[in-house]
């Protein structure tokens, strides 16, 4: 004979299970910081910093709520197969059930249907991500390039039916980029629609900014657009979120939001700073050598 395990109640048990996970959930979420509830309410993304963001949060959120209701389900599913099919007996021998052709039909089913519905609703995002107004109020050339940005703010009157490839929407420009030893800053106005024409003179890089919750590849040989509406003050984050080479991670900037009179007071400082250009700056010695870097540095002549 066996070792004989006595029977217990299923009540004790229970409770039991349920005082300890309460107690190991309290013990989680005081060990949690501030700023770790933050992210935890925001679904570990950032806050929303644009009109675009939304988009995206909604979808990342809703996405949540349907793995958690698939998984409440399995969950369930698998503790009503362990209890109702345990063993109740040593020579008890539980059925064999060798297929289940609605259940089969129900589980081939269903995940292509939780498919379809994500694929719907990931596009309809994508199409309010990428959707590019014909008349934003301001358009930022930007160049990304091994490894560092160049950001070019128009002066004057714009043109909105310039391609950003041929012909550019401003008749002037001031500039600032970033070297091996700085990290450059992009700076927007609050509340106005910006379109970036995104330029690369080597490789594949992408342009993105956490808080905008948005981000596009940034191509050589073609011009993609991108276009967001800065809606909360203060400084951000922004990367190059494309594996570009041995130096990718130095690819950092930094994003201001700024005021509108902000905004114009720091194009007169890059102005008088002597950072002008009668067009974007887009190559030339900006693709080859970075300021800030030796010669014989990595990456100071790619």
């Amino acid at each position: 004979m066996g070792l004989q395990v006595p029977k217990l109640s299923g009540a004790p048990v229970r409770r039991t299970l349920r005082v300890a996970l309460l107690g190991a959930a309290m013990l989680v979420l005081a060990g949690c910081s501030e700023a770790d509830q933050h992210q935890i309410r925001n679904l570990a993304m950032p806050d929303r910093a644009t009109a675009e963001g939304p988009f995206t949060y909604e979808l990342w959120k809703w996405a949540w709520v349907a793995a958690m209701v698939t998984g409440v389900i399995v969950w369930g599913l698998i503790g009503y197969a362990v209890v109702k099919f345990r063993r109740r007996s040593d020579d008890e021998v539980p059925r064999q059930t060798r297929y289940n052709l609605p259940l089969e039909v129900f589980y081939t089913i269903a995940p292509v249907l939780m498919c379809v519905v994500f694929f719907f609703h990931t596009v309809r995002v994508q199409d309010e991500i990428t959707n590019i107004d014909p008349q934003p109020d301001m358009t930022v050339e930007v160049m990304g390039q091994q490894w560092t940005w160049t950001f070019n703010h128009g002066v004057g009157e714009q043109d909105t039916t310039a391609d950003g490839e041929e012909t550019f929407a401003y008749d002037e420009y001031v500039y600032e980029s970033g070297d091996g030893n700085e990290i450059p800053t992009l700076w927007l106005p609050v509340d106005q629609t910006i379109q970036f024409n995104l330029h690369s003179p080597d490789v594949i890089h992408d342009f993105g900014v956490p808080a905008f919750l948005t981000k596009l590849d940034v191509i050589p040989g073609r011009v993609n657009k991108l276009q967001v509406t800065p809606t909360v003050i203060g400084r951000y984050a922004g990367k190059c979120y494309e594996l570009c080479g041995v130096s990718h991670s130095r690819m950092l900037f930094n994003v201001e939001v700024v005021s509108q009179a902000d905004y114009d007071a720091h194009l007169e400082e890059l102005a008088a700073a002597g950072q002008t250009a009668d067009a974007p700056l887009l190559g030339g010695s900006f693709v080859n050598d970075q300021a800030g870097l030796d010669d014989e540095s990595e990456g100071s002549n790619e």
